[in-house]
């Protein structure tokens, strides 16, 4: 499956993504609101899990490539969150992560609106969520330009960090069908 916007395509992962897939996991700017910057190792397994994501249920986070030059920019989509250790589980989250060289030129939300429609016209999902550490203003930002609104009541621990852990204080947004702007 192949999702176009006017200035991307999400595919499903290719072996040539890989390299600059795990330059982005390696990059301590991107990887600010997670535990920790991947090894190429760690960034291959992860796409490994992701490609078992749309094997497993048809759909998941895909690699996403600039149509003007076919430049790999990052991921986005939407996939099952199965793991009964988080508060809204089950659900789908749409998610995000791009290179930094691709940062504020609306990628992000660009890519992102094309996953919602996809899940909420596809594969008629009802409410698909997102979520990130508190202190992510940047991806707050891209929730809130989806239209996703938070209610503080559902904000969580997250569970797979240590309690000491800086990020593990989480917000989490939500997006009902209805309520989708194209």
């Amino acid at each position: 499956m192949i999702l176009a916007t006017k200035r991307l395509l999400l595919a499903p992962w290719t072996d040539r993504d890989l390299a600059p897939f795990a330059a982005l996991n390696a990059d301590p700017e991107v990887m600010r609101y997670f535990p920790k910057a991947l090894t190429t190792e760690e960034s291959n397994a992860l796409v490994d899990r992701l490609r078992g994501m749309w094997t497993d249920h048809g759909y998941g986070f895909a690699a996403v490539r600039r149509r003007e030059d076919d430049a790999f920019i990052g991921m986005v989509g939407v996939q099952k969150v199965l793991n009964p250790a988080y508060p809204f589980a089950p659900a789908v989250e749409v998610g995000w992560r791009l290179a930094k060289a691709f940062w504020r030129q609306g990628y992000a939300s660009e890519a992102a609106r094309a996953a919602l429609a996809h899940g909420f016209d596809v594969l008629g999902l009802a409410e698909i969520v997102a979520f990130t550490a508190v202190p992510n203003l940047p991806s707050r930002a891209v929730m809130a330009s989806l239209g996703m609104t938070r209610d503080p009541v559902d904000d969580f621990l997250h569970p797979l960090l240590p309690e000491e852990h800086p990020l593990r204080p989480h917000v989490l947004y939500r997006l009902m069908r209805d309520d989708f702007r194209r």
